[in-house]
C-alpha cells in the first residue's frame, strides 16, 4: 500500500516530467460513478474540498472519467471548454490534462491523472500517451500489482 509520502513523489516525478505545477490523481468510488481525491500538488486549499469527490463527468478529471478518454484545455483561464467549471479557474492554471487510468484486468475506469500549468498549452499527442503511461504504472499500483514506491 503507497503511503501520502510516495503518492506525493509519484506526483512530483510526473510534473517534473512535464514541468507542470499542478497535478492530481484521483481513484474511483465503490459505486463507479465517483472519483476520490488520491494526491494533489499545487492546488489552492480553498479549492480542495471541490475537487475531494468528483463526479463522473464533471469537471476536467469527471469529464475524462466518464469519457474514457483524455481531456485537455489549452487555456483555461480563457475557455472551460465545456467540461471545466468556472471556479476552476481559481486554480491559476491555464494549460490542463486529465487521462483516464484503466483497470488493466476489467479495462474499466479506476481513477484519473490530471496535470496543469500557469501558462497556456496544448498538449501534443506524445505527451498525452505519456501521461497515460504513467496512468498505467498508478492503475498497477491501485490495483496492488506494484510494490510501494515503484
Amino acid at each position: 500500500m503507497e503511503t501520502d509520502r510516495s503518492w506525493t513523489l509519484r506526483m512530483e516525478r510526473i510534473l517534473a516530467d512535464f514541468r507542470c505545477q499542478t497535478g492530481t490523481i484521483h481513484r474511483a468510488g465503490p459505486d463507479g460513478r465517483t472519483l476520490a481525491l488520491v494526491c494533489q500538488i499545487g492546488v489552492p486549499d480553498a479549492l480542495l474540498d471541490k475537487i475531494a469527490l468528483i463526479p463522473f463527468g464533471k469537471g476536467i478529471a469527471g469529464a475524462a472519467a466518464e469519457r474514457g478518454e483524455a481531456v485537455e484545455l489549452c487555456n483555461l483561464q480563457q475557455d472551460l471548454g465545456g467540461v471545466a467549471r468556472p471556479e476552476a479557474r481559481k486554480t491559476g492554471v491555464s494549460g490542463s490534462l486529465a487521462v483516464p487510468v484503466f483497470s488493466a484486468s476489467s479495462g474499466r475506469v479506476i481513477g484519473t491523472l490530471g496535470i496543469g500549468m500557469r501558462e497556456p498549452r496544448q498538449f501534443s499527442d506524445g505527451e498525452k500517451q505519456r501521461l497515460g503511461e504513467f496512468a498505467r504504472e498508478i492503475a498497477g499500483v491501485f490495483e496492488n500489482k506494484r510494490p510501494c514506491g515503484d
